[in-house]
């Protein structure tokens, strides 16, 4: 197989071309004929012109690359090695939505041919590509798992935003349903994997390998989360606690803040959900969760108390809302939880605007109803009763006192949640987590 995709007398595909799928089908293409599928015409047509709709490529990331990028299955015939990498999404209940990993399933069942492989990227619960994908694969296909066609998972591991941590330079975790398909798919990530590749004893080894990296994130978070709500009441601030229990070599450096986006925020609920389907009911994990989720209704919550300490009349008070992106430097929105500030403000009669450098704003509106405005509206004076800096974008770090000095009325409010304008709080009313 590695043999016919070097000499390319076989193709590659790559299935979901989003902020995971696209780079990966990119610099396989650098060596070897990919065929790069995904349902969105509008997104293929931008890649066809070397544009990533996710904003996190050069356009010089698709030079010398031998790839077709198509919307019609039909093509995806002429690949012989499959990689899986669409969304695994969670619903309003918090539950796992598989219906994006079920359908690119369907996809390729209906062009697998004897001696295929299909490589699963996708991050899901434990036996979920064997017991619920690969009889897809069997139905659909008419063949035979094992001794038809191989199975594998490599979950993924890319750092939206990170331009040092990528995926020639993360160590790629690989696995098969046999010892030869192990190796076979070791073989073919090591084209573009410098880092080096770990191989997992099975499938399901290294479905739970991805699901608690994130997970182990997420709880970690959390109790940063808390002690910053304990330290508040106790007028202590959380992040120059951190920095001194920092200086002990063993110390974790987590950092409180909102936890959104389509990892950290999601991953734990398709474990916990496994969990329970085995009649575990997990505490931690949901804990976590709680806690990180419930910090933005906080965050808004502890701004009301201080603008009324202020003496600001709330339904006549004007809050700025900075960043509104899932994390910083990126301009995916999925999952942000700065809306829960922004929703749970304007419940209590408080007027927000909110403002981001990278967010689109019409997939902002499209996506949680609220319309940010264009930051050239920041320029008139004293406009403002409180201002929120949520996301640490690399241009708000750089901002001055004079430029919040501008924005805020007398006693108005800076809320840093990321702790970037320590070093003057003195001059401002000011809380951080």
């Amino acid at each position: 197989m590695i043999e016919k995709l070097i000499k390319k007398e076989a193709k590659l595909s790559v299935i979901g071309l989003g902020y995971v799928g696209l780079p990966i089908a990119l610099e396989f293409a650098k060596k070897i004929s990919v065929i790069g599928f995904d349902i969105r015409e509008d997104r293929v047509e931008m890649m066809k012109n070397h544009i990533d709709p996710s904003n996190e490529l050069e356009s010089s990331a698709f030079d010398n690359t031998d790839i077709l990028f198509t919307v019609n299955p039909d093509d995806l015939r002429n690949a012989d090695f499959h990689i899986i990498a669409v969304p695994t999404p969670i619903d309003k209940h918090n539950m796992p939505d598989l219906r994006p990993l079920f359908a690119a399933t369907r996809t390729i069942g209906n062009v697998l041919k004897k001696g295929d492989y299909v490589v699963y990227e996708s991050t899901v619960y434990p036996g979920c590509t064997e017991d619920d994908c690969v009889p897809i694969l069997e139905e659909l296909s008419g063949l035979k798992y094992i001794e038809d066609f191989k199975v594998g998972f490599s979950p993924e591991r890319i750092n939206p935003g990170d331009k040092l941590h990528t995926l020639s330079t993360i160590i790629k975790v690989v696995s098969g349903c046999d010892n030869e398909s192990l190796e076979v798919i070791a073989e073919l990530y090591e084209m573009v994997v410098r880092a080096g590749i770990h191989r997992a004893s099975s499938i399901k080894v290294a479905e739970a390998a991805k699901i608690i990296e994130n997970t182990q994130r997420d709880v970690n978070i959390a109790f940063m989360n808390e002690l910053s709500i304990i330290f508040s009441r106790m007028g202590i601030n959380t992040y120059e606690v951190l920095e001194a229990a920092g200086t002990k070599w063993n110390f974790l450096k987590f950092y409180p803040g909102l936890v959104g986006g389509h990892c950290i925020g999601v991953d734990p609920y398709y474990l916990t959900y496994k969990a329970k389907e085995l009649r575990y009911h997990p505490q931690i994990i949901n804990a976590g969760r709680f806690i990180n989720d419930s910090m933005g209704f906080y965050v808004a919550k502890q701004l009301v108390k201080k603008l009324i300490a202020a003496d600001k009349q709330i339904t006549d008070s004007k809050v700025l809302v900075m960043g509104t992106t899932f994390k910083e430097n990126v301009s995916d929105i999925r999952n942000s939880r700065v809306p829960d500030i922004i929703r749970e403000l304007v419940s209590y009669g408080v007027n927000v605007d909110a403002v981001d450098p990278y967010a689109s704003t019409d997939e902002f509106y499209h996506e949680y109803g609220i319309k940010l405005i264009a930051p050239d509206r920041l320029h008139s004076e004293k406009q403002y009763d409180a201002v929120i800096v949520a996301v640490s974008h690399e241009p708000y770090t750089q901002l001055s006192k004079d430029f919040f000095k501008k924005l805020l009325t007398e006693k108005g409010i800076l809320v840093d949640l990321k702790g970037l304008y320590r070093r003057f709080a003195k001059d401002f009313l000011y809380w951080s987590l």
